[in-house]
């Protein structure tokens, strides 16, 4: 069975990751999701890593010690914050889920994107260089008013019942092509 990697950043969205997983499950993946130090604040983690059947992974493991998530074959980097997107467009890879995304990346899995912050930093002229940059290097990056309209720093709305996360599993391909 194909693997599939969910990469969350930090961002409130994160806590519904639990749609993706169940959504890719429906289709065929084995999920691992991988969150950055700042989702798992987001995250109930025991409940992901029982929905999962594998650990919530956040850091990288010490040499020697056997992984724990099976490799990838496709990866959805979802809620990926501006921080997240602008890092990995320069080729950062300072946190394990930025080394998986660059090394996925390297390895030329199927990667989906769905950057969501506020309207004020998707306007740095950064992050909009970093959205064309991964789009120029074949990565699906669902990003725009048609995906997910953004809202004024500080607008207190809660997002996360529309976040698109079928639309992120939809544009990967279909779990046995991309294993």
């Amino acid at each position: 069975m194909s693997v599939l990697y969910a990469i969350v950043t930090g961002s409130p969205v994160a806590a519904r990751v639990g749609v993706l997983v169940e959504a890719a499950q429906a289709a065929g993946w084995r999920v691992c999701v991988v969150a950055s130090p700042d989702a798992r604040k987001f995250l109930d983690v025991p409940a992901v890593a029982a929905l999962t059947g594998f650990p919530v992974r956040s850091t990288f493991k010490n040499p020697g010690e056997p992984d724990l998530l099976p490799p990838a074959d496709a990866i959805i980097v979802a809620p990926a914050t501006a921080n997240t997107v602008a890092k990995w467009a320069v080729g950062i890879a300072d946190t394990l889920p930025l080394g998986l995304i660059i090394e996925g990346q390297g390895k030329g899995l199927p990667v989906v994107a769905v950057p969501f912050t506020n309207d004020a930093m998707a306007a740095h002229p950064a992050f909009r260089q970093a959205v064309a940059t991964l789009r120029g290097w074949g990565v699906t990056v669902l990003f725009g008013d048609d995906v997910i309209p953004l809202s004024p720093p500080g607008a207190g709305e809660d997002p996360t019942d529309r976040f698109p996360w079928k639309l992120a599993l939809e544009a990967l391909p279909p779990p046995a092509a991309a294993g």
